[in-house]
């Protein structure tokens, strides 16, 4: 008789292998420490972090870290081996920059990089710190960062306008958008600030010019709420991911997201009005949608779209503009790939033939369209 395997293996199911494709790495996983000011943790979390794995056998390196004469984070940074930095010389005077070409050289598994909207000295590999965070990456060797809310591009001039202080240095949205995770290393303001009248911070002569400034509690109460904003965003990205990965096409309600459908008739500013009140109410994200069928229009009807969808970008919509045939199975696929789980939809006091195509429209995109909830809003006068 044949031989026969005593414990033959296992044939590996359609999700096993997706496991194990997801396991080879295209890239280092960047996992970024998010702070709302000075001295919540960010660094002493992620130089904790990086110990626990040090001790369970990664090899981790510093890159870079900045103690800022904080005694217990110079104690957590003294327990790793750190990369020596480069010496840089400009205009006579001698700076210390992080060295990217000796850790590509020595290649750990981990590195940790603070204060990622650093702007490295001329002469450096970089302008940028998270240009360096990128190289590295691309290298597959994973990154813990960190980064105050503050330098976040598309938050900088909303701190610069609460806090009257000028922020210098920023790090493009997108960059914090590659992130495979966002930890919000928080404090309360009250707590903050009995830190900093400890001296944990900055200088005890320091203290009271701080907090009568940047460390007001109204400045802080602002940005700690502009740093669980990007904290739920990081969440919810994530979520739509693994979704996308696990090819989970249902809709998960975990936060609302509202769309209006728009066409060129100026009525279309009650829809976005309304459709902004809606997604306010429930927390949610909110949505204009175009869809050009390419037809042919006036330049008056030109007019009155472009001034619908400055009346959306006034209600901070996110205006997506598409292109289609047909207005119900465009509008049925980007709610699909938006995972929309509201979406409004005009109704003109139409009649005969136009009332009936109307009735069409809607049909195909109910059976075109995922669960979704459907707003139809009857109007007065002719919607295009």
């Amino acid at each position: 008789m044949p031989n026969r395997a005593t414990n033959p293996s296992p044939q590996k199911t359609p999700e096993q292998w997706l496991e194990h494709a997801e396991l080879e790495k295209s890239r280092g996983l960047f996992k970024l420490f998010l702070g709302y000011a000075p001295g919540v943790g960010k660094t002493y979390s992620m130089l904790s972090e990086a110990i626990r794995r040090h001790e369970r056998g990664e090899d981790v390196v510093i890159g870079v870290v900045e103690t800022h004469g904080r005694q217990p984070t110079a104690e957590l940074a003294a327990r790793l081996e750190a990369v020596p930095r480069k010496t840089i010389a400009y205009k006579g005077v001698e700076f210390q920059e992080m060295d990217v070409d000796a850790i590509l050289a020595r290649r750990p598994q981990v590195v940790l990089v603070d204060e990622l909207a650093h702007t490295n000295i001329e002469g450096s590999k970089h302008r940028k710190r998270y240009e360096d965070v990128l190289e590295l990456l691309a290298a597959k060797i994973d990154v813990l960062a960190t980064v105050n809310v503050q330098h976040i591009e598309s938050v900088t001039p909303t701190v610069q306008s609460v806090t009257g202080v000028q922020i210098r240095e920023s790090v493009p949205d997108w960059v914090i958008q590659r992130a495979d995770e966002v930890v919000m290393a928080d404090l309360t303001p009250e707590a903050l600030q009995t830190r900093m009248r400890r001296g944990d911070i900055y200088p005890l002569e320091r203290t009271e010019r701080a907090l009568a400034n940047f460390f007001r509690r109204g400045n802080l109460i602002a940005l700690r709420e502009l740093a669980l904003q990007h904290v739920t965003k990081a969440v919810d990205r994530t979520l739509i991911d693994y979704m996308d990965r696990k090819h989970i096409h249902e809709n998960w309600c975990v936060r609302e997201r509202v769309a209006v459908c728009i066409g060129v008739s100026p009525k279309s500013q009650e829809l976005i009005a309304r459709g902004a009140r809606i997604a306010g109410a429930v927390d949610g994200e909110f949505y204009v949608l175009h869809v050009d069928t390419e037809r042919a229009i006036s330049e008056e009807c030109e007019r009155s779209l472009a001034a619908n969808i400055q009346f959306a970008a006034n209600l901070k919509a996110e205006i997506v503009r598409v292109k289609g045939k047909s207005i119900a199975s465009s509008a049925a696929k980007f709610v699909k790939e938006r995972r929309i789980t509201q979406i409004m939809f005009g109704r003109s006091a139409v009649r005969g033939l136009r009332k009936h195509l109307y009735y069409a429209a809607m049909w195909r995109f109910l059976k075109e369209a995922p669960n979704v909830d459907v707003h139809i809003i009857t109007q007065t006068h002719e919607q295009d």
